[in-house]
């Protein structure tokens, strides 16, 4: 099991534009009814020299709507795919976002979401693996053990 230890909300850089209206409101119910402690600790990485959400704005922007300053964390030891990270990242420096707080008036429908983020991502990982067959590089800039 991940070693879990606790950083401010305001030390974690988002990776992600737009939150979920339908999957915070799930978040928030189970805070309601058992506590943000029933909830898994949030995954980060360390990237461009910052400390970056892999997974968890929902339940980040739970704990600040809750008046959180401390979420639970751990490093996210999962392969991943750097560059796709550093693109969002920087779509999201580009944007102002710094902070989960950042992403408050970002909170939108999930019909929206779908189409604003997924299909968004969806299209830079097409252009990821595009660029990647025409420079024939199969390996990639992935993440292993932290």
């Amino acid at each position: 099991m991940e070693k879990t230890f606790f950083l401010s909300l305001d030390k974690i850089q988002p990776s992600q534009l737009y939150i979920s209206q339908a999957k915070l409101k799930s978040v928030l119910d189970i805070i309601e009814k058992k506590g943000f402690d029933a909830l898994p600790p949030i995954p980060v990485i360390k990237l461009k020299g910052l400390i970056v959400y892999t997974d968890g704005h929902t339940r980040a922007m739970a704990a600040c709507l809750s008046g959180l300053e401390k979420v639970p964390v751990y490093w996210d030891e999962d392969e991943l795919d750097l560059q796709a990270y550093k693109i969002c990242v920087d779509w999201c420096l580009d944007e102002g976002i710094k902070s989960i707080s950042d992403l408050k008036d970002r909170i939108i429908p999930h019909s929206d979401y779908e189409i604003l983020w997924y299909e968004r991502c969806k299209k830079m990982q097409e252009a990821l693996e595009n660029e990647r067959k025409r420079n024939g590089d199969d390996a990639h800039e992935f993440l292993g053990k932290v």
